[in-house]
């Protein structure tokens, strides 16, 4: 049994007791459970059935003295964060000299446990199948798909507006292409496993019952190397480097995820391989922004050009487009070019483009004294409401009323206002 059961199991809980309860009383709950449980009171019942392998686990380990002892120190350490680091069987992603192990390759996607329940309680109910030394009617371990890689894959702003077909780098295990995966020496082949008979269970008797579990002369998987493959010493694996194409369709979005079926890990005992989800990166663009399939520019113009209107030549993703400019327009005015955005399979986006008027920061004398003289031409006021405002206050009757304001909250002088008043 692995340490990642002894660490995800809660064997108390499965049999309804505690860490303080007698294995007196274990054993009692245990025989209650198993006579409501065992298939043959529950034919076609794949709940009872699984409820009944679990509750055979915890009594494996829970009766047995020294088995509950080392059970109780793992999950203490385990608590405690002894195993932070990381352990052998937790699954997930190798670390460095390690390899990666999938508990379902120890049951063959059969599930865990006590294997085929035939053999379990056989004695007890009669009639259940013998517990002798052998397999049993156990199931060979079968084929098991490979686990998923997840990757990151950055691209370029105009390659994700556009699409792209991108290489993509990949290190880790792969099927060793000197045994092709079978593990063996070339010339040779895996034999059945003479323990359990190829079906990667042993049957062994606790007391008056009988229970199957992993063979572990061949870990459950129902074969034996006798000449391991000099590469990958046996495990069918190396690592590798490889390269994969990825099509990014148009339109792709920065955060979005594709799915490359069959480019993931490779399966076990002939098992599909898994699937590689390569998640997209898009990087900015000096110019265009994005929002949605609509691509954004910023566009500064002149007061000149704001005031008397012009005709502007903005680039698009692809082209120049002329962008007539009204007299009067108004700083932070968005102007739309539409079918110049980004393209996808449910239409074509716009461009959408904010007109920004710059204001100048260093004026030769000419300019200066042409503004001068403007400014003293110019009629209209820009701030009509506010210079509103400001003459309804210079109104005697105004003056009276803010006079009275002033005096009645003179108190709150200390909040801070510092700003002059005129």
């Amino acid at each position: 049994m692995s340490t990642k059961d002894w660490l995800e199991k809660d064997y108390y809980k499965a049999l309804g007791v505690d860490k303080k309860t007698p294995t007196a009383d274990i054993k009692k709950a245990y025989r209650k459970l198993a006579r409501e449980l065992h298939p043959d009171k529950n034919p076609d019942n794949a709940k009872a059935e699984a409820r009944f392998k679990e509750v055979s686990e915890a009594y494996d380990v829970l009766s047995d003295d020294a088995k509950r002892r080392e059970y109780d120190e793992q999950r203490e350490l385990f608590a405690g964060g002894a195993y932070r680091g990381g352990f052998p069987g937790a699954g997930g992603s190798a670390g460095p000299g390690g390899g990666s192990f999938d508990v379902s390759d120890l049951f063959g996607n059969n599930g865990g446990g006590a294997g085929n329940l035939g053999d379990l309680f056989g004695g007890l109910f009669g009639g259940a199948g013998a517990t002798g030394g052998g397999a049993g009617r156990q199931r060979p371990a079968t084929p098991a798909r490979g686990q998923d890689v997840n990757a990151q894959l950055s691209l370029g702003f105009e390659e994700a507006v556009r699409g792209a077909t991108l290489p993509l780098q990949l290190s880790g295990p792969g099927a060793c292409q000197t045994c092709h995966g079978s593990g063996a020496k070339p010339g040779t082949a895996p034999s059945q496993c003479p323990q359990c008979g190829g079906s990667g269970y042993v049957s062994r008797n606790q007391g008056a019952f009988g229970f199957s579990e992993p063979c572990r002369d061949c870990q459950g998987t129902g074969r034996v190397i006798d000449s391991p493959c000099p590469d990958c010493r046996g495990t069918g694996a190396t690592n590798q480097t490889r390269t994969i194409t990825v099509r990014v369709p148009a339109g792709i979005r920065d955060g979005s995820k594709l799915r490359v079926a069959g480019k993931g890990m490779p399966g076990s005992r002939g098992g599909p391989a898994g699937d590689l989800f390569v998640t997209v990166n898009v990087g900015p663009h000096p110019i265009f922004g994005r929002k949605g399939d609509d691509l954004t520019l910023t566009v500064p113009v002149s007061f000149a050009e704001a005031t008397l209107g012009a005709t502007l030549r903005v680039p698009t993703l692809d082209s120049t487009v002329a962008l007539k400019l009204a007299p009067g327009t108004a700083s932070g005015r968005t102007l739309r070019v539409r079918g110049r955005g980004v393209s996808t399979k449910s239409g074509s986006g716009d461009l959408l483009v904010t007109v920004e008027v710059a204001v100048p920061t260093s004026l030769t004398d000419a300019e200066r004294a042409a503004l001068t003289a403007y400014a003293e031409l110019a009629t209209e006021d820009p701030r009509p409401q506010i210079s509103a405002v400001l003459a309804a206050r210079a109104t005697p009757a105004a003056a009276n009323s803010a006079a009275n304001s002033g005096a009645n909250s003179s108190a709150n002088s200390a909040d801070g206002f510092t700003g002059a008043e005129s």
